[in-house]
């Protein structure tokens, strides 16, 4: 694979910017106070598919002719891609088909489908779908638009680098996660080019993390695959081409768990009023892991997309108020007597935690017959809160289990 020119890049940025907006680059104070130096929030989720994506999709089917136009585009995504290329080909008046994993999020699907592609839905993962993808187009002589590995879909998102520079010309750090890699590879490209100083650091999904393990490794390597929450960054196996690209470019790269991308979701939107999806939220992660470095320098945070589905987004908010210590699951252990339950909450009222629910069980075969189990799920103020009420309730004589 050739290596990525600036000279392609400015090419793709004349071009999209003739069709797109740039988006914005705010600094978020409190994230800047909390870390000690000044954070900016690249806010791709502004996109008028509410992702990156458009922006390489977009340029790559601007440099089709009207032979490949003709023959219609195909392509394979677990979401954005997918709509990033449905944009792209109606705007210029091609028509596409979209492969898609099986358990694509359905808003991304409808969404797809409301830009005027064709969906056609094969595979459990976003490596599956690309191999229903790519027998299809040799089967329908359509035009293959991939997600990462194609120089111009990656010319396409290193814009995303180019109005950064413009937006922030003393930036220090850009950070953005990694599923293919031709974000990063592109981004990348344009600060080794025009300013080397800048840090690039990279970030995956722990349970899809064969790029970054890649990286950390100086050799290609697969890692047991899992999948994760965060679709828009769940590719199994790191691509050998990409992986030379990154490995030029990337200056630092860390993976973050399930829980801790959850947690970020949640964080933006408290701190932040933003909704980003799992792979826009995790770059969060490195202000935790680079602080110490970071501190009093100038940090971007490429949020990179806000497609996510709101049944998803209610039990990412579930998980990240556990994790914060806002939300605790107890089971209290209490006398089989009148009163005992209402007692019970009566406690937990005036410790000034509120509950969410309460469930009462005496028929578990592993409660005594004069004592029942009750399962609480109680909102605090924090850890030290939540640690206050349990010792509290074990203060009267409650046998208590975090659950």
């Amino acid at each position: 694979m050739e290596t990525i020119t600036l000279e392609r890049i400015l090419h793709a940025e004349k071009t999209l910017k003739a069709i797109l907006p740039s988006t914005p680059l705010i600094k978020n104070e409190w994230f800047s106070k909390a870390y000690e130096c000044e954070v900016f929030l690249k806010l791709e989720i502004e996109q008028p598919v509410g992702s990156f994506k458009i922006r390489g999709a977009t340029y790559r089917i601007s440099q089709l002719n009207e032979e490949q136009k003709a023959r219609g585009i195909i392509a394979a995504s677990a979401g954005n891609h997918a709509q990033g290329v449905a944009w792209g080909a109606r705007h210029y008046g091609t028509n596409a088909l979209i492969v898609m994993p099986v358990t694509a999020p359905l808003m991304k699907v409808e969404n797809t489908e409301s830009l005027g592609a064709k969906v056609h839905l094969e595979g459990n993962n976003y490596d599956e779908c690309y191999l229903a993808a790519q027998r299809l187009s040799q089967e329908t002589g359509r035009v293959y638009v991939h997600a990462f590995k194609d120089l111009d879909v990656m010319a396409g998102q290193a814009t995303v680098a180019m109005e950064v520079l413009s937006q922030c010309p003393e930036v220090d750090f850009v950070v953005g996660s990694i599923g293919g890699g031709g974000m990063m590879s592109g981004v990348g490209t344009v600060f080794k080019n025009l300013k080397p100083s800048v840090k690039i650091i990279g970030c995956q999904a722990q349970q899809a993390s064969s790029m970054v393990l890649s990286l950390h490794s100086q050799k290609l390597v697969q890692p047991p695959f899992k999948g994760s929450f965060a679709d828009g960054i769940s590719v199994k196996n790191a691509d050998a081409e990409v992986f030379e690209l990154l490995s030029r470019v990337v200056d630092e790269s860390f993976c973050s768990d399930e829980s801790e991308i959850a947690m970020n979701v949640l964080r933006l939107i408290e701190k932040a009023k933003i909704v980003a999806e799992g792979s826009g939220a995790i770059t969060l992660g490195a202000l935790d892991r680079y602080a110490s470095v970071m501190k009093g320098k100038k940090v971007v945070l490429v949020i990179s997309g806000g497609n996510i589905d709101v049944n998803l987004l209610s039990r990412i908010i579930d998980q990240g108020l556990i994790r914060s210590g806002r939300r605790l699951k107890l089971r209290v252990m209490i006398t089989d007597r009148p009163g005992s339950l209402s007692k019970l909450t009566s406690l937990v009222g005036s410790l000034g935690a509120n509950i969410l629910q309460v469930v009462h069980e005496r028929a578990e075969m592993d409660t005594p017959l004069d004592q029942t189990s009750v399962e609480l799920m109680l909102e605090t103020r924090g850890p030290d809160h939540s640690r206050s009420v349990v010792e509290a309730l074990e203060s009267q004589g409650n046998q208590v289990e975090k659950q």
